[in-house]
């Protein structure tokens, strides 16, 4: 099995961390994509199968379970799993790159636990539950009680982060974009 080594991203949603993924995707080309599998619905028009996730059925989901063709994977809320591939992790290994992952937080935890010393965990958060939900609000893909679903997560998602090797506050995007940009780099470089 061909092996690089592997950038966990995690946070609870509405934190940054897929702004921050992307932006480290057009910068640091030796990066590839980790996309998860999950059971929800696609939101819009604006997600593609096989590019923002794969988008399985439960019954596929939970075969692709019993035939341990996952890295980890979770019931993250009541019928929606998520979940890594090992194809998908070994797809980009083959192409001669590193994988970066943008998981919840107890996916995050489970990558780090299987990839060991080849991995960096970084748990990305913001300095305010307030600030969170203000960011929640303004995507717009929320119903209030989604809304206040993932805000009673992110409370508890927050009692990880000591468990990350990093944590990023999210504060100001750019600045934050620039420290995750060089945390990354030392250690692909390392």
């Amino acid at each position: 099995m061909n092996s690089g080594k592997a950038v966990i991203f995690s946070a609870p949603s509405g934190a940054g961390k897929t702004t921050i993924v992307n932006y480290l995707l057009k910068k640091i080309p030796e990066l590839g994509f980790s996309i998860s599998a999950c059971t929800r619905d696609k939101r819009g028009r604006k997600e593609v199968d096989g590019v923002d996730y794969y988008f399985l059925t439960v019954e596929d989901f939970k075969t692709k379970i019993d035939n341990n063709e996952f890295v980890e994977w979770e019931e993250v809320y009541e019928g929606n799993f998520y979940g890594t591939l090992k194809k998908e992790i070994q797809r980009i290994w083959d192409t001669g790159s590193h994988v970066i992952f943008d998981v919840d937080v107890k996916g995050g935890l489970k990558l780090k636990e299987y990839f060991g010393d080849k991995a960096l965990s970084i748990f990305v958060k913001v300095p305010s539950l307030e600030l969170l939900e203000k960011r929640l609000k303004e995507r717009n893909s929320e119903s209030s009680s989604s809304l206040s679903q993932r805000l009673y997560k992110a409370k508890f998602e927050m009692t990880f982060e000591k468990q990350f090797d990093v944590t990023l506050v999210n504060e100001d995007l750019e600045s934050s974009l620039q420290k995750a940009e060089q945390i990354v780099k030392e250690f692909l470089n390392s």
